[in-house]
């Protein structure tokens, strides 16, 4: 077998290149674990948008008990989840254990330079 460079590696040096990789990666991958963890008490907002309604403040305040507040999406349609008011994914919307849920279906990729 031969290196990039063109020389014979022979199976000693090639079992030592090999080892030396799997120490790099585990000193490498083991930091950045850690980082994350740092992470993970961060408490963040998410928001599910079943819909937008554009009404005035007098309409408003006549709603009552029971008044229905017509959305701008259709039954069926996919509802917009928000962490910390940044679009992230689209979903739709379950029933688990008698309480309403969301699950994801498409996760949105963010264009930040």
């Amino acid at each position: 077998m031969t290196d990039n460079s063109g020389k014979d590696l022979n199976l000693q040096e090639m079992s030592d290149a090999s080892a030396e990789n799997e120490k790099f990666e585990h000193e490498v991958g083991e930091p950045m674990a850690k980082d994350v963890e740092a992470i993970y008490d961060i408490p963040v907002q998410i928001s599910a948008v079943l819909g937008r309604s554009t009404m005035q403040v007098s309409q408003l305040l006549k709603l009552g008990r029971g008044a229905v507040v017509e959305l701008d999406r259709k039954v069926g349609e996919a509802i917009d989840i928000y962490v910390n008011n940044r679009l992230v994914a689209r979903g739709e919307v379950v029933v688990v254990e008698d309480k309403l849920g969301i699950t994801m279906t498409e996760i949105i990729k963010s264009d930040r330079s």
